[in-house]
């Protein structure tokens, strides 16, 4: 055999091991997708329309519509840390006088930025 003939058959090697590695990854997705449909076929179907929970009457449980304000942060000669502050950290908030919502004042973004018209 020449060296020629061994390149050839060296290439034609891989290729076939290229072929045969395809295979068996589509092989291994189509099992995959057959045992997803099975496991799918097996679950429940999703509720019908008159099986969904409904609103009472009344209306929400136990909602309530407040403002809430933060509390103040106490104020002293030295820097205070989480666990020196109320609530250990956490924020608390009580509950606002008004119970109107805050509403941005106009011609402001009311978030980043100094709410110009946004021209540069």
């Amino acid at each position: 055999m020449n060296s020629a003939s061994m390149v050839f058959a060296a290439g034609s090697a891989a290729a076939l091991g290229l072929v045969a590695a395809g295979v068996v990854i589509v092989a291994v997705l189509i099992g995959a997708f057959v045992l997803g449909a099975r496991i799918r076929r097996r679950e429940p179907a999703p509720p019908r329309p008159e099986e969904q929970p409904r609103m009472p009457d009344e209306g929400p449980v136990r909602e309530v519509l407040e403002s809430r304000e933060p509390d103040e942060v106490p104020r002293g000669d030295r820097r205070l840390t989480p666990h020196e502050l109320p609530g250990h950290g956490n924020s608390p908030t009580r509950s606002a006088p008004s119970r109107e919502r805050p509403r941005w004042s106009d011609g402001s973004s009311g978030s980043f930025g100094s709410g110009g018209s946004g021209g540069r």
